[in-house]
């Protein structure tokens, strides 16, 4: 995988927690999942975002980010896998987790201009607009791939240092441990068709399922 200094500097732009598409409100079932002790500390959380990444609704993410980033590319109609993209929120609040995002991305990447025009409207779910809007501005796809994935580990463990006891130091370890997965699952996703979309990670789905009726609760999801 190569990339070229203004596309690194395009995606490390779009994809950091400086850019408004409020993740730091999200922790995508992660919460519920610490309240139920599933995940208590680096190890677990560890296994979590394994799991997630390899089988579960960060892989479909990356599935549904390369058939957008391919779509966009040859002029495609976007619609059809912007549907799928909705409907495979697996609960009320990812669904609002991954829209909100979506629509928060595409207003703030039509600062590039011309470059992130992409047939999307005002909303559309997150991979499927990061997905686009690569593609429209000449985005390699596998970088494209790693820099959403790692982002969203990012994230998760932001959270997990507000939810547990894992501290900064812990955190960068879970980052560090799980660099080499993050380039290997973006090298398959960036092979990969509709076909590949599948999930087995019934814990996860359930947490996300279970944070709304939390009695309180840090984050959106």
């Amino acid at each position: 995988m190569t990339i070229d200094t203004a596309a690194l500097v395009r995606l490390m732009s779009w994809l950091s927690p400086a850019f408004p598409v409020g993740g730091f409100n999200y922790s995508h079932g992660l919460e519920q999942a610490v309240a139920a002790n599933l995940v208590a500390d680096r190890a677990t959380l560890v296994s979590w975002l394994e799991t997630l990444l390899t089988q579960g609704s960060a892989w479909n993410d990356l599935v549904l980010l390369a058939e957008a980033w391919h779509r966009a590319d040859a002029e495609d109609d976007l619609l059809e896998v912007t549907e799928l993209a909705e409907a495979l929120a697996g609960s009320a609040e990812r669904h609002l987790e991954t829209m909100n995002q979506g629509g928060a991305f595409l207003a703030a990447a039509a600062n590039w201009g011309e470059g992130t025009s992409h047939g999307l409207g005002p909303r559309a779910a997150l991979p499927v607009a990061v997905g686009a809007c690569a593609a429209k501005s000449g985005l390699p796809l596998e970088a494209s791939l790693a820099a959403f994935l790692q982002a969203f580990v990012s994230n998760q463990v932001q959270a997990a240092q507000r939810l547990m006891p894992i501290g900064q130091s812990g955190g960068i370890s879970v980052m560090s441990a799980l660099e080499p997965l993050i380039g290997e699952v973006a090298g398959h996703a960036a092979a990969s068709t509709l076909d590949d979309l599948g999930s087995s990670a019934l814990n996860a789905e359930i947490a996300a399922m279970r944070h709304e009726t939390m009695p309180s609760r840090i984050f959106v999801s």
